[in-house]
């Protein structure tokens, strides 16, 4: 098991043992800067060694894909799950966007096996953050109806997530790996230790959300674990034929199988107010989080590996 892994676990356990331990508000949000900033400095990098045109097919068939899985879960969440229109959308939506932290466990994961991915996945990662948002807010509401949407597009593209995703991939992409040696120690090499205090916390936040989702029955529960495993099957499809490498497909399913809980939350409240965040949150971060960790990556990493006809 990925050692950062189990600092999750350890948070979880913390949590469920109602333990006194906290992090300081402050801190939570300098790790959350560090890894965002630290990820979109690494993709940079690694886009800075490829043409930028190279990425133009792959990144709209991204878009593609993040538009496609909210469209699939919608319908399973509004007919079979009785979902009311507002907050099945917004769950799709959740589930359409993705986990930078996911992401970046994914990546761990395959650097602890020798495994290599393409750079241009950390492109991938900002681009699937905004199509399901977009598409959840059209399913809600209709485009253009009752949603403030000057608001809204600041709110995605200047929260935290987007914009250090995209400053970082920038500033990385601009120094290229030359000009970014200076920063390694910080950025690179201490990366794995912040993120693992990172997962400390999320075990703990995690916990709380048990509780929702006990109060909300077994469907959440049961589509939680279920639509992961068909969006990574969609992220499987797309790798492949894209011609990504196994590591290249496996991060692509592990993005397409996460949930977001920092910019689709932020831009739900927003743009559906009806909708039920503890119902998004708890089934996003409370079971498909913790579902992909343990899981997820090493089933999404096999199948990829069974795909191209590596040895799984």
């Amino acid at each position: 098991m990925e050692p950062v892994i189990l600092f999750f676990l350890l948070g979880v356990a913390g949590g469920l043992a109602r333990t006194d331990m906290k992090f300081p508000t402050a801190l939570y949000e300098a790790l959350t800067i560090y890894l965002l900033l630290a990820i979109g400095l690494k993709g940079g990098v690694e886009l800075a060694k490829h043409p930028l045109l190279d990425a133009v097919l792959p990144s709209a068939a991204v878009v593609l894909l993040g538009v496609a899985i909210p469209l699939v879960a919608f319908p399973i969440l509004l007919r079979l799950g009785g979902l009311n229109r507002a907050d099945a959308a917004s769950i799709a939506a959740h589930y359409g966007s993705v986990s930078v932290v996911t992401f970046a466990v994914g990546a761990a994961y395959l650097n602890r096996l020798g495994e290599s991915y393409e750079g241009i996945l950390t492109v991938f990662l900002v681009l699937l953050e905004i199509p399901a948002i977009v598409v959840g807010i059209a399913l809600a509401k209709g485009v253009g109806k009752d949603v403030a949407w000057g608001r809204l597009v600041r709110e995605v593209m200047f929260g935290k997530s987007i914009f250090l995703l995209l400053g970082g991939l920038v500033v990385g992409w601009f120094a290229g790996l030359d000009g970014i040696a200076p920063l390694d120690r910080l950025f690179f090499d201490l990366f794995k230790g912040v993120l693992a205090l990172f997962l400390l916390e999320m075990g703990l936040v995690a916990s709380r959300q048990l509780d929702v989702l006990r109060r909300f029955g077994p469907f959440l529960a049961g589509f939680a674990v279920i639509m992961p495993m068909i969006s990574a099957a969609l992220g499987l499809v797309t790798g492949l034929l894209l011609g990504l490498s196994p590591g290249g497909m496996t991060l692509l399913a592990t993005l397409a199988a996460s949930a977001s809980y920092i910019a689709a939350p932020a831009a739900m409240r927003i743009a559906v107010p009806d909708a039920n965040p503890a119902l998004s949150v708890g089934a996003s971060l409370g079971i498909t989080f913790p579902f992909n960790l343990v899981a997820g990556i090493p089933i999404y990493h096999k199948a990829a590996l069974w795909l191209t006809g590596g040895d799984a």
